[in-house]
């Protein structure tokens, strides 16, 4: 992903927060010779070596999962928030432009199953349970529903590279920043109430 420094975001704890909220992400591979995406939640864990991966899952009947093989080269993609940013909004002539956070991560697939299997589908069960008032738990459900387990490829994701991208701004004075944020707010949209939150915490 092209990033111009400025828009870098080089924080480690603020990567690692971005994607944990904003798991949801896309898959990204080489199947049947052309690029192939599937949208799945892909969440940040420390694997039993300590070191920090991704877990996931797709479907078996999803044509990428033949291309999941130990040591496949995959992207992983995590969208946050974004808006469109009028130049009608600042003290000068310029062209609009686009404010967002996403970041990109290149990693090595190894195929798990088994406990490992188990224990990162109870990870993501838990996880999106947490606040239900009567949550599902993987250990209670019974061997003929777990047997649907058979129809998933699992697989952790060693991180190779981690790109990072906030573009909020940062190259406006703070007269237009200012008037940038006002904007946003006025907008009364979740996506613009976002990134005018965020533009205000990096500019600090």
């Amino acid at each position: 992903m092209y990033i111009e420094e400025q828009y870098q975001n080089n924080d480690p704890k603020a990567i690692r927060d971005f994607i944990q909220q904003n798991s949801f992400g896309i898959l990204i591979n080489q199947t049947e010779g052309k690029p192939w995406g599937t949208h799945i939640p892909l969440e940040l864990e420390y694997n039993p070596e300590g070191k920090e991966v991704l877990y996931g899952h797709i479907a078996k009947a999803n044509p990428q999962s033949a291309a999941l093989q130990n040591g496949a080269t995959v992207l992983a993609i995590f969208n946050g928030p974004h808006h469109y940013i009028s130049s009608s909004w600042y003290d000068h002539e310029n062209v609009p432009t686009w404010n967002y956070i996403a970041v990109h991560i290149y990693g090595t697939i190894r195929l798990i199953e088994g406990d490992e299997l188990l224990f990162s589908l109870k990870k993501l069960v838990d996880k999106y349970e947490a606040t239900s008032e009567n949550p599902t738990k993987i250990e209670n459900l019974s061997a003929k529903t777990m047997r649907q387990v058979n129809g998933i490829t699992a697989f952790e994701i060693s991180i190779d590279q981690i790109q990072a991208v906030h573009k909020l701004s940062q190259n406006r004075d703070d007269k237009n920043h200012s008037a940038i944020i006002e904007k946003l707010e006025n907008q009364n949209r979740p996506n613009a109430i976002s990134i005018a939150r965020e533009m205000r915490k990096n500019r600090k």
